[in-house]
């Protein structure tokens, strides 16, 4: 019983470790790596500071910031991305 929570563990940690990575990877380049997280997630930059606050806020307890960075990574899915404004010619 105690092995199999400590593999949990060490899982769940694991996870939590790709997807903050996977988060200031998205803030910092904004882009996602790979075809299939790119084509997932819309706004990365969006999506990454809501990873990082889900992260953040599950180190320290604090269930409002959870909740916001669930909407924001939510957001990072659906949003649309911004159009980019054309330069004269």
């Amino acid at each position: 019983m105690a092995l199999a929570l400590l593999l949990l563990l060490i899982v769940a940690g694991l996870v939590v470790f790709a997807v903050t990575v996977l988060g200031i990877h998205a803030v910092l380049l904004g882009r996602m790596p790979g075809p299939r997280l790119a084509g997932w997630i819309r706004r990365p930059r969006l999506w990454g500071v809501g990873v990082l606050l889900m992260v953040c806020s599950a180190r320290f307890g604090g269930a409002t910031a959870l909740v916001i960075g669930l909407g924001l990574v939510t957001l990072g899915h659906v949003a649309k991305p911004a159009a980019r404004p054309q330069l004269p010619r």
